[in-house]
């Protein structure tokens, strides 16, 4: 069309740039990436580089020429800019503001350090100790986007079975005897077993009651964080009952991952009912093996309208099921000397073997630091 030759002229002219970087650009990736644009939008900084870095690039070792090349070209601020670039800046602006959100006005010479492209600078490390209560709009997209890259690692336990190793507690005796026999009964190496490591589960049992509301969306983009990021992730919600969302946050964007967990969860800002859903789980999933050995992490405030009873009798059998009990409550916030008030808590809290806040994002970065220590 012809209001899109502007922009189709400018990314033939970006993909030059990088052919003279260096990075082997040909002709088909330039329609690839113009063809990718064209389901986007061409003034988005996300958009326009990401787009760019899938299509354009071929290795790991191109990232850091495309970087340089991308910022020179799209987000210099020369007088002598055309039109279609300046627009470009000016979305890129816009989308720093929300990635950077404003602290102390840094200096000029400080803007090519702070301003890295798709990370944030170091304003947002006030974020992270920001309550996900009271922080705006613009500041939990900034959030979700550092949440994107949490890396979790799931401890892991040792299994029956053994396998050949370069040390361990166990001779491998069939195949240093099978080796002994092809140098004609002379021990030339003594061989190695030692057990097997397996992934613990992790299973993340998410609160999105209505006295959850302020932290339910965050706590659901760090589960479709961890599923991505882990293997053996099962995520459920529960206000009035229990729903399984593993398959609807599988996704690869977060936004309808997010869509399709909201449709999945009817209850979604009803009631409460803990007791009844832990319940379920054991009931239902605990007797198909969901948790078993695996860690357990329960993100609620623990305020329940259900039968303390059931509570107490779920969390036992689940204690007795699971290898670990973790509970993020937000009104825990950075008290260490923090006593549960609310009856769910106080029925719950002789089965937690860890309780956390989980209500910023510093302490799902503690969560996600201590993980492997569960093992």
């Amino acid at each position: 069309m012809p209001d899109q030759a502007p922009f189709i002229s400018l990314l033939v002219a970006f993909g030059n740039e990088l052919r003279t970087a260096g990075v082997a650009v040909g002709t088909g990736d330039v329609n690839t990436y113009c063809a990718a644009l064209a389901a986007l939008d061409p003034t988005d900084l996300v958009d326009l580089y990401w787009s760019g870095r899938t299509t354009l690039l071929t290795r790991r070792e191109q990232i850091p020429v495309y970087d340089r090349v991308f910022r020179r070209f799209f987000l210099d601020e020369s007088d002598d800019a055309d039109p279609i670039k300046m627009t470009l800046r000016a979305s890129a602006a816009s989308e720093l503001e929300v990635e950077l959100p404003s602290g102390e006005p840094a200096g000029d010479d400080q803007d090519d350090e702070e301003a890295t492209l798709g990370l944030m600078a170091s304003d947002v490390d006030v974020l992270r100790e920001k309550s996900f209560a009271v922080c705006t709009p613009e500041e939990l997209a900034a959030l979700r986007r550092i949440m994107a890259r949490i890396r979790l690692t799931p401890p892991r336990r040792c299994t029956r079975r053994t396998a050949p190793a370069p040390a361990g507690r166990r001779p491998d005796m069939r195949r240093t005897v099978r080796e002994t026999m092809r140098t004609h009964g002379e021990p030339a190496e003594l061989f190695w077993r030692r057990r097997q490591l397996r992934t613990r589960p992790l299973i993340l049992i998410l609160d999105v009651s209505g006295s959850m509301s302020d932290y339910s969306r965050s706590l659901l983009q760090f589960a479709h964080s961890t599923a991505r990021a882990a293997a053996r992730v099962e995520v459920f919600c529960f206000g009035t009952r229990l729903t399984r969302i593993t398959r609807a946050l599988e996704h690869r964007r977060p936004d309808d991952a997010m869509a399709q967990a909201a449709k999945a969860v009817f209850d979604w800002d009803g009631g409460t009912r803990i007791g009844d859903s832990l319940e379920t789980f054991v009931r239902v999933w605990g007797r198909r093996g969901t948790g078993r050995g695996g860690i357990v992490v329960i993100c609620s405030d623990g305020l329940d309208r259900g039968d303390p009873g059931v509570l107490a009798g779920a969390m036992e059998r689940l204690s007795r099921l699971c290898h670990r009990i973790v509970w993020m409550n937000p009104h825990k916030g950075h008290d260490a000397d923090f006593q549960p008030s609310t009856l769910g808590m106080m029925v719950a809290a002789p089965f937690v073997d860890l309780l956390l806040s989980g209500h910023d994002l510093r302490s799902l970065e503690e969560f996600a630091a201590r993980l492997p220590e569960l093992g």
